[in-house]
Formats: structure tokens, C-alpha cells, sequence
């Protein structure tokens, strides 16, 4: 999907971050670029199903050397437009974005399908191992990605939100150091320590994209030298505060990712 990687790369520089790259099948880096023009790209290769290969895209990473701390980017945002593969490609996935864990210490933002691909390694009842959880890492889950990772229906993580995000920091935590954002309604934040509820947001945020807004910004603040924890706190705070901006001139009901885009430079405004 080529949109979902732009709008995390656009709202990654709204949100101070000096350098984007994006890193997505060859096949589309061109529109990709496109969607973001002040970004740059890498065309990595890809299989049959025209998503990231992930074994030939960790040898393009490692001839770029971003695997050296000296040359490595200071944080990784991964997921958004990936697509599903079964479990062979689950587990070279996580493989792939664990060698940046490994090798040069990148902290690294998790949403969408890359939380799909680790949720069979780290299902309720398994113990998450260090292949699957990158050392510093925020996930941001919907209920929907959430419930996978617990292997339980939709409705229990709306029950049960905070409980569900503190033992998911908890659990996680066992062999990593994890933030959770469990987004939604009144989306949580917490490290199983710390428990963070936003109050900014409305209810037309409930449309596709932007999720992938809240990721690029979460990654841009980390970038800047943010904790995780803080770094997901105000990128929750100042993504809701942009859609209600937003909100306030031009409705609820039309409201889109690309406005919350728009309104980011005056949500930071108001900090």
C-alpha cells in the first residue's frame, strides 16, 4: 500500500524530523517519492506478492550501511502499507527489523501489519523472545491489532483497556524495554509502569491513514531525543489536538489523515 508509508513519512517532517527516508518495494518508490516529495526513498526488493522481501532487503540495508551506528538512522517506523504474508515471512520480517535492534541500537515504532507479523510470536501464552520484540520498541495497535496479539475478540481489549495495555508493557517488557499505545477512544499510553489517557481527538480521526500520521509523528519526536514513553504521550496529545484543529473548520464528518497533516504545524504551535 503506497499511501500508508507517505502519510508516515509526511508526518514524520511535520513533526521535526530533519530526514526521512522512506524504504519500500521498488515497484513503488516512484509514487511513494511522489506522495513525498521532501523525502527520500530506497527500492528494496520484493516478492511475489509485490511486498518487501525481507531477506534481500536486510543485504540492501547492510550495502547502505544502515546497520552501522555511525551511518544508522536514530529511529525506525515500520508497518504501515506493509501487507500480510504467512508465517515464513512473519518470522524474516521480524528478523529483518531486529538486526537494527541488534546492531546499531535504533529504538523502533511498530504499527499495523508489522504488528500483525510478530503477534504469532508473541500470542497469549508464549513468552515474547528477543527475535521477536526489537530491544526499545513502541507498538501502536488499534483494539483490532491488539486483540491478535492477545489472541482474544475485539470487544475484551475495549473492556479491558487499560488492563490489556499494562499487562501487554508487562509481558513484553520481560525481554525488552516496551511502550504501548492502544489507540481509540481516550488512546492509552503506558510502559507498564506509567499510564497515560489523551484527552485530545474526535471521533472523525476514525478514518483510514491516520494511524500512520500518529506513527510518524511518535517516531519523529523519539528522533529528537524524546523518551518513548514521553515521545508517545505528546504524539498522541498533539495528534488529537491536530484533528481537533482540524475539526473545528471543516467538520468532523469530512475530515481526513491529509488534514491532520495539515493542521500538525499549528498543533505544535499551541505546545
Amino acid at each position: 500500500m503506497i499511501g500508508a508509508p507517505s502519510l508516515t513519512a509526511n508526518a514524520a517532517l511535520r513533526s521535526g524530523a530533519g530526514l526521512v527516508t522512506i524504504a519500500c518495494p521498488e515497484s513503488i518508490q516512484l509514487a511513494a517519492a511522489t506522495l513525498c516529495p521532501c523525502a527520500t526513498s530506497i527500492p528494496l526488493p520484493e516478492n511475489a506478492q509485490s511486498m518487501i522481501a525481507p531477506t534481500g532487503a536486510r543485504k540492501e540495508f547492510d550495502r547502505l550501511g544502515l546497520f552501522k551506528k555511525a551511518n544508522a538512522p536514530s529511529v525506525v517506523a515500520a508497518g504501515p502499507g506493509l501487507g500480510t504474508g504467512g508465517a515464513a515471512f512473519n518470522k524474516t520480517w521480524c528478523e529483518l527489523i531486529q538486526t537494527f535492534s541488534d546492531r546499531a541500537d535504533i529504538p523502533i515504532v511498530l504499527d499495523a501489519d508489522a504488528l500483525n507479523a510478530m503477534a504469532p510470536l508473541v500470542s497469549r501464552g508464549k513468552r515474547p523472545t528477543k527475535s521477536a520484540v526489537p530491544h526499545r520498541t513502541v507498538i501502536t495497535p488499534h483494539p483490532g491489532e491488539m486483540a491478535r496479539l492477545h489472541n482474544v475478540a475485539t470487544a475484551d481489549v475495549q473492556r479491558n483497556r487499560e488492563r490489556i495495555a499494562v499487562d501487554t508493557a508487562r509481558r513484553l517488557s520481560e525481554t525488552a524495554q516496551v511502550t504501548v499505545v492502544l489507540k481509540g477512544a481516550g488512546t492509552i499510553v503506558t510502559d507498564g509502569r506509567r499510564l497515560f489517557i489523551n484527552k485530545t481527538g474526535n471521533a472523525g480521526m476514525a478514518t483510514g491513514g491516520t494511524g500512520d500520521v500518529l506513527t510518524g509523528i511518535i517516531a519523529a519526536l523519539i528522533g529528537q531525543g524524546l523518551s518513548d514513553f514521553d515521545a508517545a504521550a505528546l504524539g498522541v496529545h498533539v495528534h488529537g489536538h491536530a484533528g481537533d484543529l482540524a475539526a473545528r473548520i471543516l467538520g468532523q464528518t469530512s475530515l481526513t489523515a491529509t488534514d491532520l497533516l495539515a493542521y500538525l504545524p499549528r498543533a505544535f504551535q499551541a505546545l
